[in-house]
């Protein structure tokens, strides 16, 4: 199937996009009337059950990094650019329904913050939430500059990227405000049935495609199909490439919140395990799209664009404005999250916990004013950003050794305390900046893990050996 060229009807694809996203406003204020305290704000009263949960992990995780980024990285450089994406993440979601989400739930906790605070100390809560919140900046950043990629597409010359970019921050901003975590559950749904939809759409008029033997043969061409790179990449970066979303996004307050959200337990195990496998499934489509675009797109200047360009091509205006829906939903369902998770952690964890009497209207209002302040930094960062993947690779990554460390010994064992989180979060935040940046690893992560590692268990060990000598030298 040939190119369909849409010329003007373009409008129309913008305007239903943007009826699509006025929508998904008024399906957000009308649930966030029901806001009460805090609890239900940032929790959504911790009564989510199996259909909400799944929906807004899939929809919540499932975003601009799958839809724009992972596809223009394998269309350049294969299944190896983009591991990370589905497959990384679907591997996350994957251990947070085995390991980690009855532990989490069991703890009753609010943030990620919580369990840092119980676990060692209210000072390392707050170094804590000081590496966490740029991570989810960093990711909502991604999806605005992603959601300003669609809009400008859809509307071919009348918008550029910036006015779209800016047109995007404003309205996740105030939908993201008005929200809250129930009303990011329930416009899941929606967002969640809108993205399936449109990518099995596309994916549907796509395998006509690959009855031409010359996409056919790029789309399996042997080289692009490695994974791990047919060894030709060094195994300390394919490590790199796997850790950041697995170690990296396994501790993210927005994954976190919607495990601490569900109704029981095994509600949050087997809401995570769904949504893993929904991830991977879906997910094979923008795969799929940046495995056969040097065929349809050869040389394209813009990576990031072959996903939305093939189907504003290949698909009807009518088909094409439910793809664009499907976009905005993967999107808006990450915005909402990155910016709710970011203000949960500052007004949570940092404010409230500074001055505990606060009333539940005053805390509503903090972390709608947390959502506002962050939302303007995200929508400045995605204005001046080398890309969407370079968005997210940097969020999962930046001070997530020292973060993922505390996570597994906190919840998992009782070895360790105040001095090992502290010695582990500044070991592994200075060895991840001396990596990135100064020497420009490749692989600074996976350093940075492995000394936050080793420091956690070296000042363990010293401060257990201490403490076991003190009464000798007493009684000596």
């Amino acid at each position: 199937m040939g190119p369909k060229q849409k010329g003007g009807m373009t409008s129309p694809v913008l305007i239903g996009v943007l009826i699509y996203v006025l929508l998904q406003l008024v399906v957000g204020f009308v649930v966030s009337r029901g806001i009460r305290n805090e609890a239900d704000y940032l929790l959504a009263g911790r009564r989510l059950g199996y259909g909400l949960a799944t929906f807004t992990i899939f929809a919540t995780w499932f975003g601009a990094e799958t839809c724009i980024g992972a596809a223009g990285a394998i269309y350049e450089r294969g299944l190896s650019g983009g591991s990370a994406d589905p497959f990384g993440y679907s591997l996350c979601l994957l251990c947070m329904g085995l390991f980690f989400a009855i532990p989490l739930w069991r703890g009753k906790f609010t943030t990620l913050g919580d369990l840092f605070r119980s676990r060692y100390s209210p000072g390392v809560e707050r170094i804590a939430v000081l590496f966490m919140v740029p991570s989810s900046v960093m990711w909502a950043a991604a999806q605005i500059r992603a959601f300003g990629q669609v809009l400008s597409i859809a509307s071919s010359s009348e918008l550029g990227v910036t006015v779209a970019i800016t047109i995007a921050a404003a309205v996740v901003i105030i939908y993201t405000v008005s929200g809250g975590l129930l009303a990011d559950a329930v416009t899941d749904i929606v967002q969640g049935t809108a993205l399936m939809v449109g990518l099995l759409i596309l994916a549907w008029v796509l395998v006509d495609d690959l009855s031409d033997p010359i996409i056919r043969q790029t789309a399996i061409n042997p080289e692009r199909l490695q994974i791990f790179g047919g060894g030709r990449v060094p195994l300390l970066e394919t490590l790199e490439a796997w850790a950041v979303p697995v170690c990296g996004s396994v501790v993210a307050q927005e994954l976190v919140s919607r495990v601490l959200a569900t109704r029981a337990p095994v509600v949050a195990q087997r809401a995570s395990l769904l949504a893993a496998v929904a991830y991977l499934l879906i997910g094979g489509i923008p795969v799929a799209v940046g495995l056969i675009g040097p065929a349809l797109h050869p040389n394209l200047e813009n990576p990031e664009q072959i996903l939305p360009l093939i189907a504003q091509q290949q698909l009807s205006t009518f088909a094409y404005i439910l793809f664009a829906g499907a976009l905005v939903s993967a999107i808006l369902s990450t915005v909402d999250s990155t910016l709710l998770a970011a203000s949960a952690l500052v007004s949570h964890n940092l404010i409230v916990s500074i001055r505990p009497g606060l009333s539940e209207v005053v805390k509503v209002r903090t972390a709608r004013i947390g959502v506002l302040v962050f939302g303007v930094i995200a929508y400045l960062l995605a204005l001046y950003t080398e890309g969407v993947y370079h968005l997210v690779e940097s969020a999962s990554a930046f001070g997530g050794a020292g973060i993922f460390t505390l996570f597994i010994f906190g919840l998992c064992t009782r070895i360790g305390g105040t001095l090992s989180a502290f010695a582990a979060l500044a070991v592994g935040s200075v060895v991840w900046i001396w990596g990135t940046y100064v020497v420009e690893s490749s692989t600074p992560y996976v350093f940075s893990l492995a000394s936050a590692f080793v420091t956690y268990l070296l000042v363990a060990g010293v401060s257990r050996s201490s403490s076991s000598q003190r009464p000798n030298q007493i009684l000596a």
